[in-house]
This record gives C-alpha cells, sequence and structure tokens, in this order.
C-alpha cells in the first residue's frame, strides 16, 4: 500500500489546479475535419491499458471519441489497488492525448456499471491502508472530474458504491431503466469517501442526497432520471447507443468552445455570480482569435458542415 499515498500526490495537482489558466492541449488536427490519422479499425490503445481497465478509440468519424471500459467479471467490477491504477493510468492517458474530444467510461461486464471498491481486499487492509486507498479513489474521481474534454458515464446494470461516486464525477451519465444505483456504505458503517456526499447533493439536492445516503437505498433507472442523477434513462440494452449518439453531437462541435463551455460551468458553479460571470468573460476571450470561430461563420455562410480543428 506504500504506493498510493505518492498516487495521491501525484493526482492532487488535479484536484487544486486553479483554473484561470487555459493551457488545454492544442490538437493539430480534429476528427471532425476528417484530417486526424486514424486506421479503419478500433484502434487500442495499449500503452497504459491494464488487465481490468483499457482504453480503445473509435475510428474513422468517431476518431474523437475514447472509450475506458472496466473489465473485471470476476469481481463485478470492484475497483481494487489493480484497477484503480489501471483507472489513474486511463486518465491520464487521455489528459495527455490531444486528439480526445469526448470519453466515455463503459463496461465490458455484462449486468454491471462498477459494484463499489473490492471489499474482500478491503478485509486485509489495516485502516491506514483504508485510509491511504480511498483518498487515492477520490483523488483519481476528481480527475475524471477535471479531464478538459466532456466525460460520460455508461450505466446497464449495477452501480454501486464507488461506482456510482464514479459515475458522479462526470459530466454526463446515461443508463439503462434497470440499472440499480445506490450509495450503500451507511449500511457498513461507514460513508460514500470518494465524493459521493458532495457530488450526490450538487446534483438531487440536499434532502434527496440525504436520503439516498442514510438509508443506501437503491433505485432504478426510471427513478434516478426523475431526480436528476442521470440525463437519459433508455431500455436495458441501449445506454451506449444513446451515449454514442450523444458523444457523435459533441464532435461536431468546435474543441474549443466545448472546453471552455465546460470550464465555465464547472467553476462558475464553485464562486459567486459575479465572480462567474468575470469568468465566463475570460473564457469567451479564449474563443476569439481562435481559427475555429471563423471557421464556423464561414460554414454557416456558405451552407456546409465546418471542418474545426481546434485551433
Amino acid at each position: 500500500m506504500g504506493t498510493f499515498p505518492a498516487l495521491t500526490r501525484s493526482l492532487g495537482h488535479y484536484c487544486i489546479k486553479k483554473s484561470r489558466s487555459f493551457n488545454f492541449p492544442n490538437p493539430h488536427v480534429y476528427s471532425n475535419g476528417h484530417q486526424y490519422q486514424t486506421h479503419r479499425t478500433l484502434l487500442i490503445l495499449d500503452s497504459l491499458s491494464s488487465e481490468s481497465v483499457r482504453l480503445r478509440r473509435l475510428s474513422d468519424s468517431d476518431s474523437g471519441i475514447v472509450e475506458v471500459n472496466l473489465d473485471r467479471p470476476a469481481a463485478k467490477n470492484s475497483i481494487g489497488k489493480e484497477m484503480l491504477r489501471g483507472l489513474r493510468n486511463a486518465f491520464e492517458t487521455i489528459e495527455s492525448d490531444v486528439s480526445a474530444q469526448v470519453v466515455l467510461i463503459c463496461s465490458s461486464v455484462p449486468k454491471v456499471f462498477c459494484a463499489g471498491a473490492d471489499l474482500k481486499e478491503r478485509k486485509t487492509m489495516t485502516p491506514s491502508e483504508v485510509q491511504d486507498f480511498v483518498n487515492s479513489l477520490r483523488s483519481t474521481f476528481s480527475l475524471i472530474e477535471a479531464l478538459y474534454v466532456p466525460t460520460v458515464a455508461v450505466i446497464e446494470g449495477a452501480a454501486l458504491g464507488g461506482g456510482l461516486e464514479m459515475a458522479l464525477s462526470c459530466d454526463l451519465r446515461i443508463c439503462g431503466e434497470d440499472a440499480v444505483l445506490g450509495l450503500p456504505e451507511t449500511g457498513l458503517a461507514i460513508i460514500p469517501g470518494a465524493g459521493g456526499t458532495q457530488r450526490l447533493p450538487r446534483l438531487v439536492g440536499k434532502s434527496l442526497a440525504k436520503e439516498l445516503i442514510f438509508t443506501g437505498r437503491k433505485i432504478d433507472g426510471r427513478e434516478a432520471m426523475s431526480m436528476g442523477l442521470v440525463n437519459y434513462s433508455v431500455p436495458a440494452g441501449e445506454a451506449h447507443s444513446k451515449a454514442l449518439e450523444i458523444a457523435r453531437e459533441i464532435i461536431q462541435k468546435g474543441p474549443i468552445a466545448i472546453r471552455m463551455a465546460k470550464k465555465a460551468i464547472n467553476e462558475g458553479l464553485e464562486i459567486d455570480l459575479p465572480s462567474a460571470l468575470e469568468l465566463e468573460e475570460e473564457c469567451y476571450e479564449q474563443i476569439l482569435n481562435t481559427k475555429d470561430r471563423l471557421e464556423g461563420l464561414a460554414a454557416f455562410a456558405e451552407k456546409r458542415k465546418p471542418r474545426y480543428r481546434g485551433e
């Protein structure tokens, strides 16, 4: 467990970096301009894939879409030490990938998104090791939240405990109607410790969040949508198709504009309105002198699809 304090430190800058800086990666060409070099087959990003977390880039017109696939079937995608390292590596890889425009977090395991922490492994840990692990998990989810590109949790089946907390760190959540979502930690005499007590009330409100956390109650996809926990609840098995539909819409838009919009929304909600409006102004200024903005105006005038390059 000695690696986990270092992991927490290595990720800490993602959680505390403040952010009036706009130093996003500057891709040479984006996929919706059809000039980014891809293969016709799916590309596997092998460099930092692990046994339980795999990165996959879609090809051709979808090449700006990256999938993070959770693949630990024997443990229902529960998060242990190895899977946590895989998650960290995956999102650090994406953070430095100038061609990524949307990230989908999916499961390769039928009927489960992520069952939470690996409790069998947890039983072997000392209290200090548990604390280090939870701190590292929280930092990793904060890294997901801080990614410069939109993230989408694709939920089929169970998303419980840390699995739901990972989904909460994403920008969008799409689930099947028979999905099972919940934060059952209080039933184990602990609390959601990887962001659940903070992100859930920001999504559904304080009262509903308290009910779900105090009782540990599990909800299905329809109820999750009714309370604003997910963006879409679709027939079982169709969450990935819906997520891909939304991702394809996003990659057709100006990549710098998407990044600035995410920044303005995320950071603006954490400060007072006058300061947030100043932040919006600063984000808008970053777009004014881009080639993409001029391309958007030209495409509109010429009645054609824009070819954005992220410049």
